[in-house]
């Protein structure tokens, strides 16, 4: 089953300190274009979201995001218990030398410094493995989400490229009908006209008149590209069967979609019947339609 460009994912988690949410944004891309948005301090996980994504995805613009808020109303305090020793030792110091009284603990820790408040990046290395753990999880939850949803849009998306494939094959076969009609036209029209030049240039052999006659009805033949547009209609169908997530068909969907617009536009300028050339006409349409939407499977 084919699947679609389209999608969008979201998956949460949180612990004793924080909550996380991570967003997975998917739209049509001739690639797989990857913008990654992590919070200051989280770097690290960019580059592996970014594998990630690449595990999941072939083709695609996708923007994925991360957002990490405290759950805490403040944030944990820490003591620089190193500044504090220094302070204790130049107390001590002061106190010998000039016999003034030691400030209280209170005071000391009112030193700027002493008191801080704890960064998401001054965790401990097993605090952060966890926390890495949980995120990296989080992130291969939204990435098969959003494998899921792509592949229910393409579900329906198949469906209306199949019957943009019917309505194709419904005018091929309405253009067969016609082109055999238009065969017995041109070959009477040309017919007259070669007789009245024939008569007015008598040299002209009736082997020549002939060859003449021949030439210009198969300049006006198309059933040479109305086979090759029931080809292309039966490859179109092998390639919404074939589809698979490891098998994506969007590039070869869109390459056989101009080879059937070639084949119409040759029908359209081959057409001396103006039937025919109505039915080329819709042919186009039809293509084109069904070009709009193959732009988004992968």
């Amino acid at each position: 089953m084919i699947a679609s460009m389209t999608g969008y994912a979201r998956a949460q988690g949180s612990d004793d300190r924080r909550r996380w949410v991570w967003e997975a944004r998917s739209v049509n891309g001739r690639n797989l274009d990857i913008r990654c948005r992590v919070p200051q301090g989280f770097d690290r996980l960019e580059n592996p979201a970014r594998t990630a994504v690449g595990g999941h995805l072939k083709r695609g613009n996708v923007a994925l995001t991360l957002t990490i808020t405290s759950e805490r109303q403040t944030k944990p305090l820490r003591i620089n218990r190193a500044l504090l020793a220094e302070l204790g030792l130049l107390v001590e110091e002061v106190r010998r030398s000039t016999g003034a009284a030691a400030p209280s603990a209170d005071g000391l820790l009112r030193v700027r410094g002493v008191i801080d408040e704890e960064d998401e990046g001054e965790q401990t290395g097993e605090a952060l493995a966890v926390l890495d753990k949980a995120l990296t999880a989080a992130l291969d939850e939204v990435l098969k989400s959003l494998v899921a949803a792509r592949a229910t849009e393409g579900k329906a998306l198949a469906r209306v490229i199949d019957s943009h494939v019917a309505e194709i094959e419904s005018l091929c076969k309405r253009a067969a009908e016609r082109a055999q009609v238009q065969i017995g036209t041109v070959r009477a029209r040309f017919d007259g006209q070669l007789a009245e030049l024939l008569g007015r240039v008598p040299a002209l052999s009736e082997e020549r008149f002939a060859q003449e006659v021949a030439l210009l009805v198969g300049k006006a033949d198309v059933r040479e590209e109305l086979d090759r547009l029931d080809a292309h209609i039966a490859q179109a169908r092998t390639l919404l069967a074939e589809a698979r997530p490891d098998n994506p068909v969007g590039r070869k969907f869109d390459f056989l979609c101009q080879e059937f617009n070639r084949e119409a536009n040759t029908l359209c300028s081959k057409s001396a019947d103006i039937e025919l050339t109505r039915i080329g006409i819709d042919l186009k349409g039809a293509v084109e339609r069904m070009r709009e939407q193959v732009q988004n499977v992968e």
